[in-house]
């Protein structure tokens, strides 16, 4: 019976995909629909490491893996131009369950349609989401979507420090089982934004913040992200998306370092289909880069106070909270020893992680900072945790946030 019903809803949803009988069932917000991996979006931009975002893509194949967090009976991949400033037309997709390296499973090959095309546009300032698919998604499951354009693409929306390798080939080679036409590699994803899964019932966990919720300095293709550890947790039963980027902060924007919180939180959290709540950890690039001298890259670098940065995560909390999303504050994690840290600027945390605690306007707290915090030295990050910039965690690191998630909060 309940694979009759199943059946019965990916039939309803792909007829409606294709604009010839639309349903509610159609829609993210339906709740048969969840996001299974997510990423948050940033401009074209080389200023924190070599990428393809500004260049583009012209007759290139882009083949980008990604684990999915939760499992479903189809599937659905989302595409961004957030910051284009013009359509951008993609030839054609596939997505395969992935092998290693570029190789994919032979037979799991599928062309992705696009309102029962091949080709599509992604709109300049908006997105595209493929027509459901009928294929089995297990939890924690590799995916490779492989995106092929024929035409110059100009610069594409990405996110920059994905911590997993892309590919890249010369020409059309989105159907390829094999690795062998892959020979460029990077290490961000472009315009790949979303994969969703047909999963009733299922609600998403966002991750919300910077590079430590992004996963800085874990190993590359290793999953070890503190979200990644989270989704492990909750074996697949639950979706977990990963909404940080890195040197993200609340109050202010950046070209490098994305959009503020506040002005992204819509986006990145209450637009994601089947959310329930949000883990928030965010802050620590405002404090640190108070009166930082401003770039081109890092846009300004004001001096900010405890009270301005509670009253961004107010703003945080009052949005989640209108949009019926149980919102979660996680304390900033130590960052004694260094670049960023100075006595002035170690107040401002703790009088932010004092408010997180103890001002009851989080529906509840990770206290993350006591988590990594070394007890012979709180103000700084235990060294067994510690990646070696004393800022960001390692794996183990990584390991004991998600192991401080209450989920019983989520």
């Amino acid at each position: 019976m309940k694979r009759r019903l199943l059946g019965l809803l990916l039939g309803l949803v792909t007829t409606a995909a294709i604009g010839t009988a639309p349903t509610a069932a159609a829609t993210p917000e339906s709740g048969l629909w969840a996001g299974s991996w997510a990423t948050a979006v940033q401009q074209p931009s080389s200023g924190l490491g070599p990428n393809w975002s500004e260049a583009g893509f012209t007759d290139h194949s882009v083949r980008q893996v990604v684990r999915v967090t939760s499992g479903g009976v189809s599937a659905r991949v989302r595409l961004s131009n957030e910051f284009g400033d013009k359509a951008l037309r993609l030839t054609g997709a596939t997505v395969a369950r992935a092998g290693e390296g570029a190789a994919v499973k032979p037979g799991s090959v599928r062309e992705l349609r696009f309102r029962g095309a091949r080709s599509a546009e992604i709109p300049a300032g908006g997105e595209l989401r493929s027509d459901p698919l009928p294929l089995l998604v297990a939890p924690l499951e590799e995916l490779a979507v492989t995106l092929y354009f024929r035409e110059p693409t100009g610069p594409v929306t990405s996110h920059v420090n994905a911590i997993a390798t892309s590919y890249r080939a010369s020409g059309d080679h989105r159907a390829d089982t094999s690795a062998a036409a892959f020979t460029e590699t990077s290490t961000s994803w472009y315009l790949l934004s979303g994969v969703e899964v047909l999963a009733p019932g299922k609600s998403a966990v966002v991750a919300f913040g910077d590079s430590i919720t992004e996963g800085a300095l874990s190993t590359v293709d290793a999953d070890n992200r503190y979200p990644d550890e989270l989704a492990e947790r909750f074996g697949g039963k639950r979706p977990v998306l990963n909404a940080g980027i890195g040197g993200n902060r609340v109050l202010t924007d950046s070209k490098c370092l994305g959009e503020k919180a506040t002005a992204r939180f819509e986006r990145d959290v209450v637009e994601q289909p089947g959310v329930r709540s949000v883990i928030i950890l965010e802050g620590i690039n405002d404090i640190g880069m108070s009166a930082f001298p401003p770039d081109d890259c890092l846009g300004p670098t004001p001096w900010v106070s405890a009270d301005e940065l509670i009253a961004g995560h107010r703003a945080l909390i009052k949005q989640a909270k209108a949009a019926g999303i149980r919102v979660i504050g996680g304390t900033l994690t130590p960052f004694k020893g260094s670049f960023y840290f100075s006595d002035e600027r170690e107040v401002v945390r703790d009088e932010v992680n004092q408010w997180i605690r103890t001002s009851g306007e989080y529906d509840a707290v990770v206290d993350f900072d006591r988590a990594l915090a070394d007890p012979a030295d709180p103000d700084a990050m235990l060294a067994a945790y510690d990646s070696g910039d004393r800022l960001h965690p390692n794996d183990a690191g990584y390991h004991a946030m998600a192991a401080a998630v209450e989920v019983k909060h989520l």
